[in-house]
């Protein structure tokens, strides 16, 4: 049956509770959202436990927090597969009685595969075809109470009313066997679109190798959700515009199906650090201060003192001598100034940083206070530091130049 094109919009987002809420599964998760906020659709959240073996609670919490933290808000109650094993039994009776489905040899029970010809419109990829006798009898339920995806999902579509399924194009080679299942139940034929996987910089499938793929590890990271948002929405989806940064009104408002594209879309994490850094600038100042100083609390140097590399601490054509020197002249303020305004030791060092070069002088602060080459900008590191630990770092990398008997002045490159 096709749909009908007088219904409300209706979308699922579906993740299976067998890990934390990951990039793809929330863009998809997102696509959905936007596409329904467009047509003043309903949007539904259905865990797919049906697999109790791999399906964890805590995975299902972290799922649901996360879509939330994202503003990727569903209608109604949240559905769980594992709820209704009872509805699912009636329809595998239903097509045990009416010979569309059997129970084989190895006890599990199989669709009888009408070896027909399956054509279906795609909002993305067009016409596609299939000819269904490659799949064979394929299993739909290990038993009458415990049924297998490509099942489970029919019904739960058909009786929730979906009108649209919007999914990853890892799916398309489940449609023909959904749609046969459909027919058969005397299920509606939502309308389909696949969208394109986010892809590695290598082109491979992002996955836990190439970084954080959880969402909460991107917020715990200092990405904010707004960005996060902005950043998946051009994940595969283009407005046609020069536009980059937009809000989540602006995004419903522009999104469009027919704009997705098919290739594989690439994960850029410098790209989405530029994404968030364009919507921390229109925070108001007092909100991008706290972002900051929660972002330098989680980093490692905060709680223990870096291992520093002498060749770092010199700024570019600098000399050891001079990163000494200037590192000498730094303590040296900021022994003076220990015991007085915070405000006036950094006004000094910064008086001192424009005379002598602020690269010669800021640089080698930094990197002495932090270990790291990127790093927010010394005078934050300082104030969170304080001054007794600042010093004793600073100290330590004077030594280090002192004690370091290479000749290469640094390894920075001219170009830094």
């Amino acid at each position: 049956m096709q749909q009908k094109t007088n219904e409300k919009v209706t979308v699922r987002i579906p993740p299976s509770p067998t890990g934390n809420l990951h990039i793809g599964t929330a863009r998809t998760a997102l696509f959905n959202y936007l596409f329904a906020k467009k047509h003043g659709g309903k949007i539904l959240l259905r865990i797919e436990d049906t697999d109790r073996e791999r399906s964890k609670k805590e995975f299902e919490e972290n799922i649901i927090e996360a879509l939330d933290w994202l503003g990727i808000k569903h209608d109604g109650e949240v559905a769980r597969q594992s709820e209704r094993t009872d509805v699912y039994e009636k329809y595998i009776r239903k097509m045990l009685e009416n010979n569309s489905a059997y129970e084989s040899d190895d006890g599990v029970i199989r669709f009888r595969n009408p070896n027909a010809k399956v054509k279906f419109a795609d909002e993305v990829r067009g016409e596609i075809e299939f000819d269904t006798s490659d799949l064979e009898d394929f299993v739909i339920a290990k038993s009458l109470r415990e049924p297998l995806y490509h099942l489970a999902v029919v019904v739960d579509d058909f009786e929730s009313g979906v009108t649209h399924v919007i999914r990853g194009e890892d799916h398309i080679s489940n449609t023909p066997r959904q749609i046969l299942i459909q027919e058969v139940i005397g299920a509606s034929r939502p309308v389909y679109a696949h969208i394109p996987l986010i892809l590695a910089p290598d082109r491979s499938k992002l996955s836990k190798r190439h970084g954080a793929t959880a969402v909460t590890q991107y917020r715990d990271m200092g990405i904010l959700s707004e960005a996060l948002i902005n950043y998946l929405a051009l994940l595969g989806w283009n407005p046609g515009t020069d536009q980059e940064i937009f809000t989540m009104e602006e995004l419903i408002e522009q999104f469009d199906l027919k704009k997705i594209q098919k290739g594989g879309a690439i994960f850029d994490q410098k790209k989405l650090d530029w994404v968030n850094k364009e919507h921390i600038k229109r925070l108001l100042p007092e909100k991008q201060r706290e972002l900051l100083l929660k972002s330098i609390e989680n980093e490692s140097y905060m709680t223990s003192e870096p291992e520093l590399d002498a060749g770092k601490i010199v700024w570019k054509k600098s000399s050891k001598e001079d990163a000494m020197r200037h590192l000498g002249e730094v303590s040296e303020i900021m022994q003076k100034g220990s015991k007085g305004d915070m405000g006036d030791v950094k006004e000094k060092i910064m008086e001192y940083a424009e005379r002598e070069g602020k690269g010669n002088v800021l640089w080698p602060m930094r990197y002495a206070l932090t270990g790291s080459e990127a790093s927010p900008d010394p005078f934050t590191i300082l104030e969170f530091l304080g001054i007794e630990k600042s010093l004793k770092r600073i100290e330590k990398a004077i030594i280090i130049l002192k004690n370091d008997k290479s000749e290469v002045r640094n390894s920075k490159s001219e170009t830094n």
